[in-house]
């Protein structure tokens, strides 16, 4: 969250310049973009280890809880 963050005000102070660069500013936008996706695949991987694969819950077996886990990973690249 903090690298997030940091990114982020990167983004606005680049923005605040007169004479700020396109490129980088999407650049900056694309490093956002894939921290941001990375949680996103942290908090799903949390949440299917956590809830999905409890044995008073969806009954899913450990081998499609982890090609569930390889697919939300594969989707967030």
């Amino acid at each position: 969250m903090k690298r997030i963050r940091g990114q982020m005000e990167s983004v606005e102070r680049k923005l605040g310049a007169e004479d700020h660069d396109c490129a980088e500013v999407l650049m900056l936008l694309a490093a956002v973009r894939g921290g941001i996706n990375g949680l996103m695949a942290e908090v799903l991987e949390d949440h299917i280890r956590l809830h999905l694969l409890q044995d008073d819950h969806m009954p899913l077996t450990s081998d499609l809880g982890e090609d569930l886990i390889d697919l939300v990973r594969a989707y967030l690249k």
